[in-house]
């Protein structure tokens, strides 16, 4: 079918007006002669405001002036570039990023006019990439700097550890606390793949959590490094437990799943609000922690389904965490702990397990948490019979022990 000029033209005015590309055509000076609207949204200008503009009019003077001789040099040489990416950095700051082809605008003579050009926003995929990229530097330069001396590494890591707690309320002793927050740490060797923090987030409100990385020494000391810098970060974005660690996941996904590494790590994060006793739990793949109900001096499951496990971290992507609540009654206690503490196996293969684990934690009902932690973990050794648990272990609680008044 012959080709027909107006149906030619109808087909780009379609196109330059519903595309979400930017498209745009110069002279042979780089002073736009036309874009679409989609440009003009970008650019948060009229067609009018940059018809005849450069980008030095819109730009700052280093993106300006790498387009400018980018649309030169083609203009010079006939030759396009294709697919480059470009970082746009604006008049009042601001960066972009977009993917760029440019072609020579040429003539029916073959004469060359100008230039003409699509640009699609890649700033999302960019900055992705880039924080990605920080956070790998970010681990190979720990990496580095563990293997010149593990032993130094494994004093380094118990400094992401709590040194101290947060109290309720503020300023009060520890001892007048509210609540009262220990953990326990047993590395299986210099260095580990546990973790856990205890920080206020709030006047009323304290975040706990735990995370199990797989494997064992530098490779998963590295996970806990990575995921200790990310918490301060992503805690103050979370509206609950379940939002952090689908943040965390998020965040650790690009970067654990490349293919010179691979780890992925068990968590469980827990917000507790000390006025109303209200508690938010949510898991990715690890263990159901343990309540102890002073009241009634039982030790249970603080749920007795555990359906409620997602996905361990850095396995599935946009996975989205469930936030189970509970209400705890002054008295009572949670624990969360690694699997190792209940995988410690005899010599013939026998494992602990969470069975004898919570018949041990119901025998330690109404003691404080830095008694029942180490008596935990003894239970454990004990069944062992040669004391060896074989893994970390990482335990965190809390106790509540009297409600916060307004």
């Amino acid at each position: 079918m012959p080709e027909n000029p107006s149906n030619t033209r109808f087909l780009l005015q379609n196109l330059m007006e519903h595309t979400t590309d930017n498209i745009y055509f110069k002279d042979r000076q780089s002073r736009f002669l036309m874009v679409n609207q989609a440009f003009c949204d970008w650019a948060g200008l009229a067609e009018e405001q940059v018809i005849g503009k450069t980008d030095f009019d819109l730009f700052a003077s280093e993106h300006a002036q790498q387009a400018f001789d980018d649309e030169q040099r083609i203009i010079a040489t006939g030759e396009p570039v294709v697919g480059i990416e470009e970082k746009e950095t604006w008049a009042d700051g601001h960066i972009t990023w977009v993917s760029t082809t440019k072609m020579p605008l040429k003539d029916e003579q073959g004469e060359i006019l100008g230039t003409f050009g699509v640009s699609r926003d890649i700033t999302d995929h960019k900055e992705a990439e880039l924080k990605a990229n920080y956070y790998s530097g970010q681990v190979r330069r720990i990496k580095d700097k563990m293997e010149e001396d593990v032993r130094m590494a494994g004093e380094l890591q118990k400094t992401f550890f709590p040194r101290t707690y947060p109290v309720f309320p503020e300023g009060a002793a520890p001892a007048d606390s509210r609540v009262g927050f220990f953990h326990y740490y047993h590395p299986s060797g210099h260095v580990s793949g546990d973790f856990c923090t205890v920080r206020r987030l709030s006047e009323t409100e304290s975040g706990v959590f735990l995370c199990d990385v797989m494997g064992h020494g530098v490779r998963a000391a590295l996970g806990t490094a990575l995921i200790c810098a990310m918490v301060e970060e992503l805690s103050g974005e979370a509206e609950n437990a379940g939002d952090f660690l689908s943040h965390m996941n998020q965040s650790l996904l690009p970067i654990l799943r490349q293919e010179d590494i691979f780890l992925y790590a068990t968590a469980c994060y827990i917000i507790f609000d000390a006025r109303t006793g209200r508690l938010q739990v949510a898991s990715a793949g690890h263990p159901v922690p343990l309540l102890f109900k002073n009241g009634s001096g039982t030790a249970e499951w603080l749920f007795a389904d555990d359906s409620f496990r997602g996905a361990a971290l850095a396995i599935a992507e946009d996975m989205e965490y469930q936030t189970m609540e509970a209400t705890l009654a002054p008295g009572d206690s949670v624990v969360m702990y690694t699997d190792g503490l209940y995988e410690a196996e005899t010599a013939k293969g026998e494992e602990f397990g969470e069975g004898r684990l919570l018949d041990a934690a119901g025998r330690l009902v109404g003691k404080p948490l830095p008694e029942i932690f180490p008596a935990l973990v003894n239970e454990a050794r004990l069944f062992a019979e040669n004391g060896d648990l074989g893994d970390d272990v990482c335990l965190v609680g809390l106790e509540y022990r009297a409600r916060l008044e307004e």
